[in-house]
């Protein structure tokens, strides 16, 4: 069964005091300040965006990959402003093994505010729930413990450990592997 087989955009999501709705091209500038930051972006598998422009194309790339059903990226915002202030994304989604891989990124300003705590357990059941999605891998720099307690937090597993799985700004860095069943979702364990 194909993922939101004709739509033309993400559904939007509540999550409490957060909403998750479809990235806009007007969101340019916020995507800047989230993906252009360097401090956020050491936790990310991707060096930082380097001006305005590269956000723009970046949600080219977001657009792409929704209508190829591989990239579902939603805005974080409060409704009473609509500013994204991060990013929840389920990427590689893969149909046939009904898996996907998850990820996100905050604004510096709004870390430690427990708002992946709100998020992520919308998108974890949207994507077992709706997409009937079977697991859902993590990659985490393991000197990020703040996104490691939250992944433990949300029933994450450890399952391994890759050396060297990354080389951004010419430092080489490694990535611990989490993955989260579907049945583990359902049943808390």
């Amino acid at each position: 069964m194909p993922y939101l087989a004709g739509a033309r955009q993400l559904p939007t999501l509540d999550a409490g005091p957060f909403a998750l709705r479809p990235i806009r091209p007007e969101d340019a500038q916020d995507l800047f300040a989230i993906f252009g930051d360097v401090e956020t972006m050491r936790y990310w598998s991707s060096p930082p965006l380097e001006d305005p422009d590269a956000a723009r194309d970046l949600i080219g790339e977001i657009h792409a990959g929704f209508h190829g059903r591989r990239l579902f990226q939603w805005g974080i915002v409060r409704p009473e402003d609509d500013r994204v202030l991060g990013t929840a994304t389920l990427a590689h989604l893969d149909e046939q093994n009904r898996r996907a891989e998850i990820g996100f990124a905050l604004l510096r300003r709004e870390w430690g505010k427990r708002v992946m705590s709100r998020i992520l357990p919308v998108v974890l059941r949207y994507a077992f729930k709706t997409l009937n999605l079977h697991r859902i891998e993590a990659d985490v720099d393991p000197h990020n413990p703040a996104s490691i307690r939250l992944l433990e937090k949300m029933g994450f597993k450890k399952e391994g450990y890759r050396r060297e799985s990354y080389i951004l700004g010419g430092e080489i860095q490694d990535a611990v592997v989490y993955g989260l069943l579907k049945r583990e979702f359902e049943t808390g364990r």
